[in-house]
């Protein structure tokens, strides 16, 4: 009956309650605020601390590989939405600009865990996350020449760094201690780190969801359409990349690649932004949280019944 192994165990329905809990109770979301960077925190060192140091972040000879794939999911993918809303002159409208951020933005800290709650392999999620907070200067530079629209550089840089640092902190100290104290972690202490982590995750949420309450009482029909918008976008784009990756990667690889294609840190861009900006699409950063944690409920049946690929 500990509750850390009962969380471990029902981790999608853990996320569940906490994205429930976050929209019948907005009065929570203040006082949760100023938790929520600590949580980030003890988010990536949990989720490190589960891993084997030697496999979190591979060999040199896979880094082009990841690389390549943050390339194209950070830098070739916004860019696409730009050529499209050119062509659809579409430039401008929030829509456009809430596909922007998302595409542009680097992992979500807790892609590893939701690609372990699916059965697989948490360390490319990983590597994805810590390879695609670094680049993201490069990527961007490049997004926010031909967006303007999307505000500070420098902002951006400045939390992209943040971040960054925060990473590797989190990645150093959980990595001394598994070689250390934890060389060996018993499976109580696995279900409970897990469980930890999933309750961590939950919490998260209740301080994010304010916006979609607030919309949906006072403009129910923008607040379903951006809620639909976002799941659309969302379990799309993870079924596209899926496919697309499905016979290329190992499947713990293929699965962290669409995760992570959907479900992006679109937090860094509104730290740079004005109020002015960011108003129309305020809802969407809510809904936003909607199919991220649904994922492991909703997609679960895709990653765990793909072919194995022919080359790992």
């Amino acid at each position: 009956m500990n509750p850390l192994h009962i969380a471990a165990r029902h981790g999608p329905y853990v996320l569940l309650a906490g994205l429930i809990a976050g929209l019948l109770l907005p009065g929570l979301a203040q006082p949760m605020r100023p938790l929520l960077p600590p949580m980030v925190v003890l988010l990536l060192f949990v989720t490190v601390l589960r891993m084997q140091p030697e496999s979190i972040l591979g060999s040199i000879r896979h880094l082009p590989q990841v690389i390549a794939i943050v390339v194209a999911l950070q830098l070739a993918l916004p860019l696409l939405v730009l050529a499209g809303g050119a062509a659809g002159a579409w430039i401008g409208s929030p829509v456009l600009f809430a596909l922007l951020v998302m595409t542009a933005a680097p992992s979500i800290a807790g892609s590893p865990n939701l690609c372990r709650m699916m059965g697989h392999s948490p360390e490319f999620a990983l590597r994805l996350l810590v390879v695609g907070t670094a680049l993201l200067p490069l990527t961007m530079a490049p997004v926010f020449w031909l967006a303007p629209e999307l505000g500070s550089f420098s902002a951006v840089l400045w939390a992209a760094g943040k971040l960054l640092i925060t990473i590797s902190l989190a990645t150093a100290v959980a990595i001394t201690l598994r070689k250390t104290m934890l060389r060996t972690p018993s499976e109580d202490t696995e279900l409970s780190l897990e469980g930890l982590a999933n309750i961590t995750l939950a919490v998260f949420v209740v301080g994010l969801m304010p916006s979609v309450s607030e919309s949906l009482l006072m403009d129910t029909g923008q607040a379903l359409f951006w809620i639909v918008f976002v799941c659309v976008v969302n379990f799309g784009a993870q079924v596209v990349f899926f496919k697309l990756t499905q016979f290329r990667l190992p499947p713990a690889s293929a699965t962290a690649v669409s995760v992570i294609s959907a479900n992006r840190n679109i937090a860094l861009f509104f730290v740079a932004l004005p109020p002015d900006v960011t108003a129309p699409i305020m809802v969407f950063i809510g809904a936003y949280q909607i199919p991220m944690y649904l994922t492991p409920l909703v997609m679960r049946w895709l990653y765990q019944r793909g072919p194995k690929p022919t080359g790992q």
